[in-house]
Formats: C-alpha cells, sequence, structure tokens
C-alpha cells in the first residue's frame, strides 16, 4: 500500500495545506483527500508541482508499506 507522508513534508516546510493547493493549482478538497491516504491516484503533473513547491523528491511524501491480509 502507498502511504502519503504529505503532512510530514509540509509541517518540515511550514506550509499549510490552503497554501500548498494554491501554489499547486488543486482544491483545499483534493489535496486533503491525498494527505489523508484517500486518493486512488495522483497525476504526474500534480506530484511534480507538490515536489517543485515543497522542494523535495517523490520519495519524500510517498512511500510503501505491504499490506497485512
Amino acid at each position: 500500500m502507498i502511504i502519503v507522508n504529505l503532512d510530514v513534508m509540509m509541517a518540515k516546510r511550514k506550509i499549510s495545506s490552503y497554501e500548498l493547493a494554491e501554489k499547486v493549482g488543486i482544491t483545499p478538497a483534493n489535496l486533503s483527500i491525498l494527505k489523508t491516504n484517500k486518493g486512488k491516484a495522483i497525476r504526474f503533473s500534480t506530484l511534480d508541482k507538490i515536489c517543485e513547491v515543497l522542494d523535495c523528491k517523490p520519495g519524500d511524501i510517498l512511500d510503501y508499506e505491504e499490506e497485512n491480509n
């Protein structure tokens, strides 16, 4: 399962959800879906912009964890 650690990187960069959403060009609601791991997909263009704004790499906000069935 892919884990989104966006909130951790946002805290490190001291940026609010509203500010990040505005700079990335997505709605705060869609950003919230990503932050709470409820999203099913993310566009590479969105991921690219998030990484640009947060000055990070995709691996800084995305992680993989094995599911325990």
